[in-house]
């Protein structure tokens, strides 16, 4: 089983930042390695499931003509709307259904782990049914996520899946590697 409502509730009881985006420097870092794995200096229109507070699109915003993300707490989607004022955020709990458009560029920052087994299948169905052609990045912590799957687990299940793409690792640290699929015949 994924990480339920109440757990992720739970992460933002107190704050509206609980992983401290908006200061540490090593979120500072990791958003720019995850600006800097991209392979296209602009973008249509990009999605980000699990924006949490907006803490990344404010670093991504400015190179995509449209820019929509999506998560499970509604303060965090708030302080989202804040950060990023030009920006969409929808408050939704996947797996539900994702926001209809012509998304060229999907961002999976450190959620799959939040998932469990059927809910990656079906986000990899999702995109290889709606966004065949777009680009995915996904970051993944390499530490013990205190979940049922770990980092490096949830993200082999859902590149196996989404047979679409070809993932290869683009950028990784002590703490989290970003890889980067891009549809098949276009690697």
């Amino acid at each position: 089983m994924g990480v339920g409502r109440d757990h992720l509730h739970a992460l933002y009881a107190d704050t509206t930042d609980p992983w401290d985006f908006e200061h540490s420097g090593y979120e500072h870092a990791k958003f720019a390695a995850t600006r800097a794995a991209l392979s296209r200096p602009r973008y249509a229109s990009a999605f980000e499931l699990g924006c949490g507070n907006g803490q990344l699109a404010r670093h991504l915003v400015d190179i995509c003509d449209r820019y929509t993300g999506m998560d499970a707490v509604g303060i965090a989607i708030e302080a989202a709307r804040r950060a990023v004022p030009d920006a969409t955020f929808i408050h939704d709990f996947y797996p539900c259904p994702l926001p209809r458009g012509d998304f060229d560029l999907l961002i999976l920052s450190e959620i799959l782990y939040f998932l469990d087994l059927g809910s990656l299948r079906r986000l990899a169905s999702d995109i290889a049914t709606a966004w065949r052609k777009a680009e995915v990045l996904c970051v993944s912590w390499l530490g013990n996520t205190d979940h049922d799957l770990q980092g490096e687990e949830a993200l082999a299940i859902f590149t196996a899946a989404l047979n679409t793409h070809e993932f290869d690792c683009v950028a990784q640290t002590d703490g989290y590697r970003i890889d980067r699929g891009l549809p098949r015949g276009t690697a």
